[in-house]
């Protein structure tokens, strides 16, 4: 289905030795949901410094921007050179999936405004809703998604303006613009559709440690992980379509 293209995914956090041992670090969690036969799959980790080139950028269909432990919102010198890349992918129309840092950086670098959620901490199992009154909503059906999805979720910071041109397409309970599309190649997703719920308890246990989440907190997301599982197959339905560029292919169907 994917044959001769070829993806990055710009790694913005650092693998901790539990998922790399286990998953192969998390570029190993975003091959395993999005790669398909006959792909080829890169990854550079931007978080230390390493880019690509407008060469390499050239020889790629698109792109994926993983979560990190830093603020979207910071200006820390590898932020900033991402900031001037995902400008760059833009221009480029080049087909780019943000995920939960990876979708705020997305936000900013378009011309959005990100920050501390009002709300606090979002972790655990959301169910999110897709907005009806957008016009990604006959991309939805199409692909026959439900229009409430559950997803992990791991943050405490959100987009809190979307830049021009943008919309929101999906929203839950405690976060606006749980997902949001600019134009048909750029896409961001607050939530973790590559996640599992090992990986969840993993970095509760981390959040604990670094005392970032209170003990109270952290058992009573223990306690509720397990009782629902997230939308796993949906979310990778919708990502792959996007990023391979079947999604915007259904929506022009859906208006013919």
């Amino acid at each position: 289905m994917g044959v001769g293209k070829r993806f990055a995914v710009l790694l913005c956090a650092e693998d901790s030795d539990y998922v790399k041992k286990r998953y192969g670090g998390y570029y190993g969690v975003y091959v395993d949901m999005l790669a398909e036969e006959g792909e080829t799959w890169d990854v550079f980790k931007v978080a230390n410094g390493e880019f690509p080139d407008d060469e390499q950028i050239g020889r790629f269909d698109g792109f994926v921007i993983t979560g990190s432990c830093n603020d979207a919102h910071g200006n820390d010198v590898w932020i900033c050179d991402l900031i001037s890349l995902l400008k760059k992918l833009d221009s480029l129309n080049k087909k780019v999936l943000g995920i939960c840092f990876g979708h705020q950086i997305l936000c900013r670098a378009l011309g959005g405004k990100t920050g501390r959620a009002i709300s606090g901490w979002d972790i655990g199992l959301t169910t999110i809703h897709l907005s009806p009154s957008s016009s990604s909503s006959n991309l939805f059906s199409s692909l026959k998604i439900p229009t409430t999805l559950s997803i992990i979720e791991c943050h405490r910071d959100e987009v809190r303006e979307l830049p021009p041109k943008a919309e929101v397409i999906a929203w839950s309970e405690k976060t606006g613009v749980e997902m949001f599309r600019y134009g048909d190649h750029m896409m961001g997703i607050q939530g973790h559709p590559e996640y599992t719920q090992d990986i969840l308890i993993h970095l509760v246990d981390r959040l604990q440690q670094r005392t970032l989440i209170m003990d109270s907190y952290a058992d009573e997301l223990k306690a509720n992980m397990g009782k629902v599982e997230p939308d796993k197959d949906a979310w990778k339905k919708l990502c792959t379509s996007f990023l391979k560029g079947r999604l915007s292919t259904s929506f022009l169907k859906a208006r013919l």
